[in-house]
Formats: structure tokens, sequence, C-alpha cells
């Protein structure tokens, strides 16, 4: 039995020290030690092994074993750190080239120009507030003074989903909804995306941002219209910005305006930016009408308050000196990369 024992374990380490990859030894441990191994065959024929004996032999089993089993081991661990240093020499990293530069998104201009007016109104105590894109006639029209035979509520200048819902024109839906509420007083701007019926050029698409603001409470006066716009501009565009405002038509104010604000690029005194007037217009505004009050069930008698419009896009192409509003939406990061 240990010559047999002696024989396996000599052709054992034979094919260990012959082999030249880890499979292989794999193949020697499942031969000689698996199931069907010779070892394992020995074991087997312990039964035919006198009884007096079988201590002996399950001994001398175990001892060829663990001799094979340690110089399969040692083998094994050689050949895979001799296989890993392989690998990281065929891996290493040349840290003298150039590395790879990661693109870094940008801020779009419009939503650059939106956090800073949310922020200036944010500082003089308004809420921002959203409201759906998809609005009934009567918020974006009805309940904004506006008549069923206004132009605006042709289907050339809106679009219309069926008779009565429509894409919004305008965020003053969104005003309207707060009103209902009841809760005063009100200081709030609602930004938001709307859609008009407009061919696109380089001042018109038909999908673009307004900022409207409102304002509601008792002994509000177009001072205090003028005053929080004028402070508005003054953060936007400067310190030295002085505004004018020119009278205007609006359905839903009256007295309504416009607002202009000095030349931001000449200071005033005329250049091409401005077209030679000084001045550049930026936003309608006026007193909120009594009838948009009453429809919204607030008291015109005891409560006022002051509305505006302001277009996003606008803002951003007079902050930045852009001339072609449709730079905004293409998408070519050249330009967008500059901001």
């Amino acid at each position: 039995m240990r010559a047999k024992l002696d024989q396996i374990k000599a052709e054992a380490l034979a094919q260990i020290q012959n082999s030249d990859a880890l499979e292989k030894l794999n193949e020697v441990r499942v031969n000689v030690l698996g199931k069907k191994g010779a070892l394992t065959a020995v074991l087997k024929s312990m039964k035919d092994v006198a009884p007096e004996d079988r201590p002996k032999v399950g001994q001398m089993v175990n001892e060829t074993r663990a001799e094979i089993e340690k110089v399969l081991e040692e083998t094994m661990k050689k050949m895979e750190r001799a296989k890993r240093e392989l690998q990281m020499k065929a891996e290493v990293i040349d840290v003298t080239l150039p590395a790879k530069k990661n693109s870094v998104g940008h801020r779009h201009p419009n939503t650059i120009a939106m956090e800073e007016v949310e922020r200036i109104f944010i500082g003089m105590g308004y809420e921002v507030v959203e409201g759906p894109e998809i609005e009934t006639d009567y918020y974006n029209f009805e309940a904004l003074n506006i008549p069923a035979d206004h132009p605006a509520k042709d289907e050339q200048d809106t679009f219309y989903i069926n008779g009565d819902i429509l894409l919004r024109t305008q965020t003053s839906g969104t005003q309207v909804h707060v009103m209902e509420q009841g809760k005063l007083p009100i200081r709030m701007i609602a930004p938001g995306r709307v859609f008009r019926s407009d061919e696109v050029d380089a001042t018109h698409s038909p999908s673009f941002h307004q900022i409207e603001g409102l304002v509601i409470d008792k002994h509000i006066t177009f001072a205090d219209l003028k005053g929080t716009l004028a402070e508005f501009a003054k953060e936007l565009f400067g310190e030295d910005t002085k505004v004018k405002f020119r009278p205007h038509h609006f359905n839903f104010t009256e007295p309504s305006a416009e607002m202009d604000v000095s030349c931001f690029k000449c200071g005033g005194k005329g250049c091409r930016f401005c077209k030679g007037s000084g001045w550049i217009e930026i936003l309608g505004c006026g007193m909120v009408h009594p009838n948009v009050l009453k429809m919204s069930n607030i008291d015109p008698e005891k409560y006022s308050g002051f509305a505006f419009g302001i277009g996003l896009e606008r803002i951003a192409l007079l902050k930045y000196e852009i001339d072609d509003m449709r730079l905004l939406y293409e998408n070519d990061i050249r330009f967008l990369k500059q901001f």
C-alpha cells in the first residue's frame, strides 16, 4: 500500500511541476483528490484491508493527501502571483501622458436670468408660484377681463386643444388661481413657459418664458409699483439704471404702462444697442383692474394691487447682448459654453 501511495504522490508532484497554467493544476486536483481521483479510489478499497491495518493505511492516505495539497496550493499561489504581475505590467499607466479633460456642462442663459429675477423678488418678500401650462379659457382670458371678441383669443394667436382648453399664452392664470384662494395679502411671481402662435425669427418664438408678478393688499398705489420695479431694474442692470413709464393699455390693469430702462451700454446717451433713444423697453405693468378683483371674490373697495409681466428671453437677450433669440434654443455647445 505504501508503494502505491508513493507512486500516486510522485506522479501528482510531477504533473504539478509540469503544469504551466492554473487550469492544468485544477485538472491535477480533480484527477488525484477528486471524487473519482486516485487517492479516493485507495480509500474506497479500504474494505479489502485487514481491520487491524486500516488505521495505519488511513493515516498514510491522509499524509499523502496533505503533502499533495500543500504543493498544489503553493504552486497555485505562485502562478497567480506571476499572472497578476504580468497583468500589472501590461496595464501600467503612463502618468506623463496628458489627462482626458471632462466635459463640464453650463447653465443655460435662460436659467441664469430666471434665477437672477427670482432672487431679486424673493429678497423683496415675494413667493414663487408655478401653475399649469394647459389652462382653461376662463383662467387664461375671461378671469383677466379679456372679452370673448378680443383678438388675442383668435386661433391664429392661441393654441387651442378644444373649445375651452388651450396652451396658456401668459402665466397670469396662475395669479387668478392664487387670488381665488382668498389668502390675502398676496406678493407673488409666476414664472413659466407660455405659448403663442408666432413665426420663429430673431425676436419671436411659439414657445417662450414669462415671469408675471402680482401684489394685492390694502392701500396699494401706483407709487408702490414704480418703487418696486425701479428697485428691480437697479438690482438687475446696475445701481445707475433709471426707469421711465409710458401709458399703455392692458385689459387686466387700469391704469397700465410699459416700463423702459436707461440703456446700460451707453448710460442713456444713445447707441446702436438702444437704437439711439437711450432707453430700452423691458416690461408691461399696471394697477389690477377692479373687474379682475371682483371675479376672484376680492372687494376692490378694500383691496388694490399691481401686476407686471416680464419676458424672460428679453432679459437674457439684453443682459448678455444676444441679438438672435433662436440661439437660446439651438443647443449649440459653442454658444452655451460662453455662460
